[in-house]
């Protein structure tokens, strides 16, 4: 099985090296690059063309961790994004989702989880820590909730909706199969047809249409 290659990018570099030990120790996963600042980002990532990059936010410099997400993505579309960061609040998490990132996570996530978000990032999830996709959610919520309205919502199936309940309260594929005593891979097949049948590409978008947005 093919390994999933990793890129870090994180101006600390207690935690860049914490973060690329965490995957070089684990099966299936290699990481192929760390990058501390920008220029070396912007260099490199095109190059080594990574499956996966974990991205800080405040690289300490003018330019954000977002504002490389906005550069990169559109010269690596293969590479998925994850920003990696201590920041919660609602303006960075929908600024770096709208900039092309897939994926955010916070720095404190069990190094378990986030070897699942890379996995499930790169087999076409976007996974986020529950704090992250509770703001997302509760923004939603903000607004009048039509998810009856929503097109492709009555296609749904009674299994596809109750997996797109639990992908709305930011729950990864293994934990959604715990709590409804099925296989991840069942869970991923779910996920693919209610992203078809919806016509989105990712989580956030799954999660938009389902609150009537």
């Amino acid at each position: 099985m093919k390994e999933i290659t990793v890129c870090i990018v994180d101006d600390v570099s207690e935690l860049r090296h914490a973060l690329e030990e965490i995957v070089s120790s684990a099966d299936g996963y290699k990481c192929i690059g760390t990058m501390s600042n920008t220029t070396e980002a912007l260099t490199r990532i095109p190059l080594l063309k990574p499956d996966v990059v974990l991205m800080d936010i405040n690289l300490g410099e003018s330019e954000s961790g977002i504002d490389l997400v906005r550069e990169l993505k559109p010269i690596t579309t293969a590479t998925n994004y994850m920003m990696c960061t201590v920041y919660e609040d609602d303006e960075k998490i929908f600024e770096a989702l709208s900039a092309g990132a897939s994926g955010y996570i916070l720095k404190k996530t069990e190094p378990q989880k986030l070897l699942e978000a890379i996995k499930e990032l790169h087999e076409g999830g976007a996974p986020m820590s529950s704090q992250i996709a509770r703001k997302v959610v509760f923004a939603f919520r903000d607004k009048p909730v039509a998810a009856h309205h929503s097109p492709g919502i009555e296609q749904l199936s009674h299994r596809e909706k109750q997996i797109l309940e639990e992908l709305s309260r930011g729950l990864m594929y293994k934990e959604i199969a715990s709590v409804l005593f099925i296989s991840p891979e069942t869970v991923r097949k779910h996920v693919y047809h209610i992203y078809e049948k919806l016509h989105v590409t990712n989580r956030v978008e799954a999660v938009n249409k389902y609150f009537g947005r």
